[in-house]
């Protein structure tokens, strides 16, 4: 049984701390920060949600089907993107990728896209690791559902 003041005080910081993390992924191109940064405190906050609520309620928030093809999703389009960028920079076309005003959000071309996909990657990563080291295997891993 968790202190209902460690809850009270969870439930209050959570929101600042993905906000947070949301943020170092989207201006990591700018600032210090990035994918792997954001991720990393977007998974935190998972992490401390489940071990504060419990994890039969943040099992039902955080399906694992759904995190899975979320993840799964960002890599093959972090993929795509990526191998976009490298077939039109070795033929030549920079400029149809753009690179924006500087020190504005999309100023780096395809940049801060794959920073959000990096940390949707890391956060789910992070979070399933956690769960893995919690309960010694993931349950409701059946992939053919």
């Amino acid at each position: 049984m968790k202190s209902s003041i460690i809850k009270n005080i969870t439930q209050l910081m959570l929101p600042f701390i993905q906000v947070f993390g949301i943020y170092v992924i989207l201006f990591g191109h700018i600032s210090p920060g990035g994918g792997f940064a954001g991720g990393s405190i977007l998974g935190a906050s998972l992490i401390l949600y489940r071990f504060v609520n419990g994890g039969q309620v943040a099992d039902e928030k955080f399906k694992y089907n759904y995190l899975l093809k979320i993840a799964c999703s960002a890599l093959i389009l972090y993929g795509l993107i990526k191998g976009y960028v490298f077939v039109s920079a070795a033929m030549g076309h920079h400029a149809l990728i753009g690179t924006g005003q500087p020190g504005t959000l999309l100023s780096g071309g395809f940049i801060m896209p794959l920073n959000v996909l990096v940390g949707l990657v890391v956060a789910i990563t992070f979070y399933f690791i956690a769960v893995l080291f919690e309960e010694g295997e993931l349950e409701h891993a059946d992939i053919a559902e």
